[in-house]
């Protein structure tokens, strides 16, 4: 008979080790499969007895506590992941919660900035102090990258490789990748590290960090937040954004521009194809003026 604790320590270094997922996905997979222990053993079902109806009778129990949509589907999610382990591993003979649908997600369309707001707010920085520098080569970066917030504060010195235009990401779950970069932000980037980083005095264990506070150190993610907040302040915009709003805005304007999806998905570093399938329906008015211009009952 399985034991549960065992059973469990097992799935958490499978999900670690073979499905490289990071501390945090984990973390919520083992929640909910410890939710679906006590369900069991509150019916006293061993789990090699678990059947398709005890999983959707565990389902409607957990449904009971008002869960959203997106933990539902994460929830069968991590129950179809632990019933596979169990067949890979165990020998389990069935996976009861092969055939479980999970709820359709309706993804939120992100809001994205014009190619003209990016000019003007990155515009707008005073350069008349050294963090200005810093913030106009940290915006030109977010953008010309695609770059996660955690990503930016992040970058390491030792990952730029500008003399061939491209920097090396650690993103989620220490996955790598490389992304090119552009023009525009190779020249601030080098005008930031040759004359505002490269006279600073660096905080030990900070060396290899490219955006540095006052104080040497790395900058927060939250110090990246309020910088943006303070720009789009100082010109006008109506637009709530955050740093998150630059790689959606990258991601828009490369689709928009003609790229194709999947070197799209590897630059922004997302597992599935469907995450950057959002950004194929954003552009409500470029479709639009393009059925106008080419459909012939337009």
């Amino acid at each position: 008979m399985l034991q549960w604790q065992k059973v469990i320590q097992e799935f958490r270094k499978f999900l670690l080790f073979e499905r490289n997922l990071s501390k945090k996905s984990v973390s919520a997979y083992l929640n909910d499969i410890q939710k679906l222990q006590i369900f069991c053993e509150d019916h006293q079902l061993n789990i090699e007895e678990i059947n398709v109806k005890n999983v959707q009778h565990f389902l409607e129990w957990v449904n009971g506590f008002g869960i959203s949509v997106y933990t539902q589907a994460r929830l069968i999610s991590g129950i179809k992941s632990f019933f596979n382990f169990l067949q890979l591993e165990y020998e389990l003979s069935t996976n009861p919660a092969e055939l479980i649908e999970t709820p359709r997600l309706t993804r939120k369309i992100p809001d994205v900035l014009e190619v003209h707001e990016i000019d003007e707010l990155i515009s707008a920085i005073d350069l008349s102090h050294p963090e200005g520098m810093r913030n106009k080569a940290m915006l030109e970066v977010l953008y010309g990258c695609g770059l996660r917030v955690s990503e930016l504060v992040e970058l390491k010195i030792s990952n730029l490789h500008l003399e061939v235009e491209f920097i090396k990401i650690e993103g989620k779950g220490n996955k790598e990748r490389l992304i090119p970069i552009g023009a525009q932000a190779i020249k601030y980037l080098k005008i930031y590290l040759q004359e505002v980083r490269a006279k600073q005095q660096v905080k030990a264990g900070h060396e290899d960090v490219v955006f540095l506070n006052r104080r040497g150190a790395k900058l927060t993610r939250v110090m990246v937040f309020l910088i943006i907040k303070e720009v789009a302040q100082k010109i006008g915009l109506k637009k709530k954004i955050s740093p998150h709003t630059f790689r959606h805005s990258f991601a828009s304007h490369l689709v928009e521009g003609g790229a194709d999806l999947r070197a799209v998905q590897d630059m922004l570093g997302h597992e599935s194809i469907t995450t950057t399938e959002i950004y194929t329906h954003i552009d409500k008015d470029y479709l639009q003026s393009i059925i106008t211009q080419y459909h012939p009952r337009s």
